[in-house]
């Protein structure tokens, strides 16, 4: 037998994520922070994908290289890492918690080749990739970043 609510007026609570569904739920409210995180990893994609497009019209128009399948291994790392940081863009902007790390991750392996490309002669390139990797990782810690994007999955369906 089960107790009715304390209040049977007030919304009930979702065991799945701890928000409130009935009527009186609101949609949380998504911080800039969000939107400037996910479009600098969406960008980030893009640059990655437009360097796997290169990449393979140089292989198929027979540039030199030592190895062809390690060219062609090179080639599929970029497009699945360009295809990572288009989910965690769109899993970042709706709200989940996985791509935090993810995103982080991202911004980390970007510092690693921004600042000796910027060191090493090419200021621009270098200060191109390490502005938006500073401004993703402080927003990625931003309070309001943080809890925006603390959703989980979910529970998985009944039969």
């Amino acid at each position: 037998m089960s107790r009715p609510s304390e209040n049977p007026s007030g919304p009930d609570e979702n065991p799945a994520d701890g928000r409130a569904n009935g009527p009186a739920a609101v949609p949380p409210v998504r911080p800039a922070g969000i939107l400037v995180v996910a479009v600098i990893v969406a960008l980030e994609a893009s640059a990655l994908l437009a360097a796997a497009a290169w990449y393979g019209s140089q292989l198929l128009t027979g540039a030199p290289v030592l190895s062809f399948w390690g060219a062609v291994f090179t080639l599929g790392l970029l497009l699945a890492f360009s295809a990572w940081l288009f989910a965690v863009a769109r899993f970042l902007f709706r709200g989940y918690r996985w791509p935090r790390a993810g995103a982080l991750v991202a911004q980390l392996f970007v510092l690693t080749i921004g600042f000796p490309t910027l060191t090493g002669g090419y200021p621009l390139a270098g200060l191109a990739m390490l502005l938006p990797a500073v401004i993703a990782i402080v927003l990625l810690f931003d309070k309001r970043v943080i809890t925006f994007a603390s959703r989980a999955g979910g529970v998985p369906p009944t039969l």
